[in-house]
Formats: structure tokens, sequence, C-alpha cells
């Protein structure tokens, strides 16, 4: 027939595990709400703020900008971007990424063809806050917008 078999556990055993149960689900809760989809929210408000603070300064003269070729670093994680914007009197020509580095490159691959779309509209003469983002890589074309608009309102006739 079938033998009973006794287990014994140590109390300092079940300790351990309930320990390591909690830390799991405090894992799982954690990366849980790191990684929700709910917090596009928050970045938005601040580029359409410094969007709504170009319109001001932008609006008044002919002239809205002083004319010439500005470079401004963006950040992406831990590498750093060079852009080069290229301003006329009154509105941008272009925008183009300088010196990227391969590795920043292939990490970031949508990154050239996001300046490339922002600098086409920016230079069709479309208002910041009316550029479309590229659908496949929102995040960073908002930060080059964002930093474009940060050249723009620097560059700007008061």
């Amino acid at each position: 027939m079938s033998r009973t078999r006794i287990v014994i556990f140590q109390m300092k055993e079940i300790i351990y595990t309930a320990v390591f149960v909690g830390l799991g689900i405090l894992l799982l809760v954690l990366l849980f709400f790191m990684f929700w989809p709910g917090k596009e929210k928050g970045s938005t408000n601040t580029s359409s703020s410094a969007i709504s603070s170009l319109k001001k300064s932008a609006s008044t003269g002919s002239d809205k900008y002083i004319a010439g070729v500005y470079n401004s670093e963006l950040t992406l994680g831990e590498s750093k971007i060079n852009l080069r914007v290229s301003l006329d009197k009154d509105r941008v020509k272009s925008v183009e990424i300088v010196n990227l580095k391969e590795s920043v490159e292939t990490m970031y691959p949508l990154i050239k063809p996001a300046v490339k779309e922002i600098s086409d509209q920016l230079a069709q003469d479309i208002a910041p806050d009316q550029v479309v983002l590229s659908d496949d890589s929102p995040y960073t074309s908002q930060l080059i917008l964002d930093t474009v608009c940060q050249v723009m309102n620097e560059a700007s006739v008061e």
C-alpha cells in the first residue's frame, strides 16, 4: 500500500518563501506601472508650452528670426545628437543632423527620417504646432521638434 509521509517545515523556510513571494509581487507591480502607456499626457504639455511661447514671440514684426545657422544639442538616452537649424528672416530653411555616430544611428534608426520629415514640413512654412509627427517614432520626433522650437525662440526678433 502507500506510505504516509510527514513533511516538516521550519519557520525559517516559510519566512524566506514569504519574503521572496512578496518581492516578486512588488517587482511585477513596479514593472506594470513603469511600462503602462498612460505617460504620454505629461510630455505633450511641456512641448505645447514651448510652441505657444514660440508663437507669441514670432508674431510681431515682419522679420521673425535673425537669419543664420544655429546648432543645438539633443539628448536621447545617454547619446548626444547635434542638430543644425538654418533660419531665414521669416522661416526655417532646414534642419539636419551633424556628426551622427554610427552607434547612435544603429540604436535610433528612425532619427534621420524623423529629422527629414520635420525639416521638410518646416521648410514649407508650416507652423511648429501644425507639424504632423511620424507614427513610427512620435517621441523622438517630439524631442526633435522641441529642440527646433527652442532654437527658433532663441533666434526670434524681440
